[in-house]
């Protein structure tokens, strides 16, 4: 899937500590000259969280900003011929920070149990590359109508995919908070990609679920909505998310197309 079609883009971002947590273990990075984003939420207490999240946010960027043109190696997963040359680097770039997390941790007994999320979008035209794991997430907002472009790596998740428990009751569960996808734990990591084309006046939304564990989607659709300016929608999305409690960090990434 292809478009040479140039796109302007509009950019909000905010990170935020919360209003429970004593540290930010949450990445943002944005090189809006390649229409790179990426955030990532770190986990394993202390500093180690923050470590993870800068090592994936850090590993992603430099590889995707290679001069090389040919996609590198796929450090541990096939190459999709389905998809572009820019998602497939993508994905091998986030191959490469599991690799890079997961050595790290080896290496240091102290960071054993460090892990990552990730979701990470690349646009080129009218086409935006999107890999993740964990339960960070993309959303599309178009015409009023706020989509999810990505699935949880939870244990919750998978029992509403098995038919175990119905949607609505998930947020009541546990469980919730359980990935069954991360990067960094293991050697390997499984990861998702897609494509998908971006219209004019779309909104693409990138978040931890430091936004997504205090917000519904439709108050997150109704900020959408309401905001004029992504910085404006990043700022009050992340308000949005404290003044439910802020349980949690809360990083977004807004792209108004």
């Amino acid at each position: 899937m292809t478009d040479d079609t140039p796109t302007r883009l509009d950019v909000g971002s905010r990170t935020d500590i919360g209003l429970v947590r004593k540290n930010n273990e949450d990445t943002c990075r944005i090189l809006i000259e390649l229409k790179l984003f990426i955030i990532s939420d770190g986990m394993g207490g202390e500093s180690h969280g923050e470590l993870a999240s800068a090592i994936a946010g850090d590993t992603i960027a430099a590889l995707c900003s290679s001069d090389s043109e040919s996609v590198p190696a796929s450090w541990g997963g096939s190459l999709r011929p389905d998809l572009s040359e820019k998602t497939n680097r993508l994905a091998s770039a986030v191959r490469l920070a599991n690799r890079r997390i997961y050595e790290a941790s080896i290496e240091d007994p102290l960071l054993r149990g460090m892990g990552a999320t990730v979701v990470a979008a690349w646009l080129e035209g009218s086409c935006m590359s999107i890999v993740h794991v964990g339960d960070s997430r993309a959303y599309l907002y178009r015409s009023g109508v706020l989509k999810r472009l990505t699935a949880d790596h939870t244990l919750v998740a998978e029992q509403v995919q098995r038919g175990l428990i119905k949607p609505e009751e998930s947020h009541l569960s546990k469980m919730k908070n359980i990935l069954i996808r991360a990067l960094g734990v293991q050697e390997q990591v499984e990861l998702d990609a897609a494509e998908w084309l971006v219209h004019s006046n779309d909104v693409v939304l990138l978040c931890t679920d430091g936004l997504t564990r205090m917000a519904e989607d439709s108050e997150i659709n109704q900020v959408l909505r309401q905001c004029r300016d992504s910085q404006t929608c990043a700022d009050r999305l992340v308000l949005l998310a404290n003044e439910h409690g802020g349980e949690d960090n809360t990083s977004v990434i807004v792209l108004h197309i």
